[in-house]
């Protein structure tokens, strides 16, 4: 077999063999294929795209090329879930422990952030002495224990899946829907899951820009994930805004906790809600989606989600009493108000700008070596179809660097689009995609 023939074949349309797969993805893993050889063969994937059966195989010969983990000594049918990222997703601080508190184990291994999107991990780091490096036996002990436990990914997770994407990274062939879902399901099947939810994200602030191509991908990921004995549905959630009100770190997970008091932003609660009831119904714990909101809605107003929430920080090392007293967490010192110069209604947001504000600030890492600051970010009072009023202030920076603030601010101004004329809210959840059919809203 040669790379060469490989290439030729994919640039002329054909659809390659298992056995031509498995030669690439364990060939450039190994280092005897080269980087320009991978990189032709994936502008040709890129431009003659992939059928439903090469991208499962290829997603499961890039989850076989490293760990694969055995949850099967966690009791009962465990349930995992993944965002494809944006600005000011704090989802999965509020939906792991609802979903664990009605008895659904969650064993989840999460990743940081990188770019404008912030990471599960970081987040969690905000808790001081939080430990998101759990040997693998603590690690299915506290998932029978407490039914949840959050871990950073393991660095022999996917190793082929970590090369080729850092090679798309450098040759413009990221935005291609089968090599973006592979990336994906390759990761989460790696981690032993049972079932799966996806959280994909449509809109300004998304990769995703366009509903069409969300609910594409989200469609591809979930027949792979079906394909391979792995439950799957996704929901596609906009993004044309941040979500919450909170953007950073450690603001995140203050407006988290907030929430599973009740006393978080509708958009954020709504929105875990309904990515939880979905995980009860992938889980199996539940037939209708009516009966598994109720069990989610009655463990958030009950507080047991709080509860798993404080069991969660305690089991991996964290100091507890931060749930119970957020005051307690270190935020920047600088606060600076941002004004508009013009009044009317919010029409549109660049939601990715106002990532990149944040980034700026240190809330973000333009490389994966870069430093972040857990206390620094954003808190974002004026949405979409809100109206702003003369002097009103409609997002608060909280930074530790006047110059950082200086930037993040005059990108914040650019980000928003005012008009006279009131703009309609859209819908927070545009889709649900399951094995065998797709409801739009």
């Amino acid at each position: 077999m040669r790379m060469y023939d490989i290439i030729q074949k994919k640039r002329d349309g054909y659809e390659l063999s298992d056995d031509e797969i498995k030669y690439v993805v364990e060939g450039y893993t190994e280092g005897s294929i080269p980087d320009y050889q991978v990189s032709a063969l994936l502008m040709a994937i890129y431009f003659k795209k992939m059928t439903t059966r090469e991208t499962t195989y290829l997603t499961m010969a890039m989850a076989g090329s490293g760990d694969n983990l055995d949850l099967s000594c966690i009791q009962g049918m465990k349930v995992d879930k993944h965002s494809s990222g944006g600005v000011g997703d704090k989802t999965t601080l509020v939906v792991a422990p609802l979903v664990a508190a009605c008895g659904l184990p969650v064993a989840k291994m999460a990743g940081r952030g990188l770019g404008h999107t912030g990471g599960t991990i970081d987040k969690l780091e905000s808790f001081p002495g939080f430990n998101v490096k759990l040997d693998f036996n603590k690690f299915i002990d506290n998932v029978n224990k407490y039914k949840i436990a959050l871990v950073s990914q393991t660095a022999n997770l996917t190793p082929a899946d970590k090369k080729i994407y850092a090679l798309r990274d450098v040759t413009a062939t990221v935005s291609n829907s089968s090599l973006i879902a592979s990336s994906i399901m390759s990761k989460k099947i790696a981690s032993g899951a049972d079932a799966i939810v996806l959280d994909v994200k449509v809109g300004s602030g998304a990769f995703m820009k366009e509903i069409d191509d969300a609910i594409n991908l989200a469609d591809e990921m979930v027949q792979i994930g079906n394909q391979v004995g792995r439950n799957t549905i996704a929901i596609v959630s906009n993004m044309d805004q941040p979500l919450g009100v909170a953007v950073g770190n450690t603001l995140e997970v203050i407006e988290a906790i907030n929430t599973l008091k009740c006393k978080g932003p509708k958009d954020l609660e709504s929105l875990c809600i309904e990515i939880a009831a979905y995980m009860l119904i992938a889980g199996k714990m539940t037939s209708t989606i009516a009966e598994a909101r109720n069990k989610v809605i009655a463990k958030l107003k009950s507080g047991e989600g709080l509860i798993k929430l404080r069991e969660l920080v305690g089991s991996q090392g964290g100091d507890e009493s931060f749930v119970d007293n957020p005051e307690k967490f270190e935020i920047a010192k600088i606060r600076k108000q941002v004004k508009l110069d013009k009044i009317g209604y919010v029409h549109k947001m660049d939601t990715e700008a106002i990532g990149k504000a944040a980034m700026i600030l240190g809330a973000g890492r333009e490389t994966k070596y870069s430093e972040i600051d857990l206390s620094v970010g954003l808190m974002v009072h004026k949405k979409v179809g809100d109206l702003i009023l003369e002097n009103e202030v409609v997002v608060t920076i909280y930074g530790n660097d006047d110059d950082k603030i200086k930037q993040a601010e005059d990108i914040i101004k650019a980000s928003y689009t005012v008009s006279n004329v009131e703009k309609y809210k859209e819908k927070l959840i545009r889709a649900i995609v399951m094995k065998d059919e797709v409801e739009r809203y």
